[in-house]
């Protein structure tokens, strides 16, 4: 985005909350309002990357950025920040936080060419900046390697796979692969026993989360995404079942009133066409 461009997307924001002249709508907006919409575009941008649409990225991020000159807007209006500030203050800590890119802590600076930084010691330091950070701002230091402030919307296997990468980093955390395959085996079979055993829903519901971390683990130790490769899971059964139903009132059938069977005939259709 050109410096114009940035400019007219920030003029486009006053106009909107213009009070004499702008949109109704726009005006009756404040944070807790925006926020869903900003979570709704998070994830809009994340289907983006799923489905490698990279066409509809570009939109999606617009719609995101636009988010974050909302927000910003409504901030100034109230006297606690504006874009500008936004803007500044990411610079000044992405530049903080990148030491061996940066190494004078100015935007000019250039590291060395003998540099050999890895990406292992850029986290370790991102980690040890941002500690020394909380001191100067008077917070205490936390003694647990578990990340702290954690955002409640966080999708819950993205949550699973930091916690389970915070405690790996410790020691904690099996060397191979195949523990990792026992325990979820394991954990099937605590769900086969507590329904078997008719234990209680709270129960199952325990021993299907206790799966779900396993699964996380996994995905973790051979560097999957959960959140994203469970996204991909979906969308493909999604379009799978769409076209079943499709294809079965092609055929003249009611999708609805087809035997478990018929349904799985159209099911491996699918999955071949």
């Amino acid at each position: 985005m050109s410096q114009s461009s940035l400019e007219d997307l920030l003029y486009l924001m006053s106009r909107l909350r213009d009070p004499e002249a702008g949109c109704p709508w726009d005006l009756e907006q404040d944070f807790t309002t925006i926020a869903p919409y900003t979570l709704e575009e998070t994830c809009e941008v994340l289907d983006a990357i799923a489905n490698e649409d990279f066409d509809n990225l570009r939109e999606e991020l617009g719609d995101l950025l636009f988010q974050v000159v909302f927000h910003s807007k409504m901030a100034e209006e109230e006297g606690y920040f504006d874009f500008h500030q936004v803007a500044a203050g990411l610079v000044e800590k992405m530049v903080r936080r990148h030491p061996h890119v940066f190494p004078a802590g100015t935007l000019t600076s250039r590291k060395s060419a003998e540099d050999d930084t890895t990406s292992e010691q850029v986290v370790e330091s991102w980690q040890a900046i941002k500690q020394k950070e909380k001191l100067a701002k008077g917070e205490k230091a936390s003694e647990s390697v578990m990340p702290s402030k954690l955002p409640a919307a966080l999708p819950s296997l993205t949550r699973a796979f930091k916690l389970q990468k915070a405690a790996a980093k410790v020691g904690f955390d099996w060397p191979e692969m195949e523990p990792v395959f026992d325990k979820i085996h394991e954990e099937m079979e605590e769900i086969r026993e507590a329904v078997t055993e008719n234990q209680g829903n709270d129960r199952v519901s325990e021993e299907v989360g206790d799966l779900l971390f396993a699964c996380v683990n996994l995905a973790r130790h051979l560097s999957v995404d959960p959140d994203m490769s469970l996204r991909k899971a979906s969308d493909k059964f999604e379009k799978r079942f769409r076209s079943m139903e499709v294809r079965a009132a092609e055929e003249g059938y009611e999708f609805q009133q087809l035997s478990l069977d018929e349904m799985e005939a159209y099911w491996q259709k699918g999955k071949v066409s």
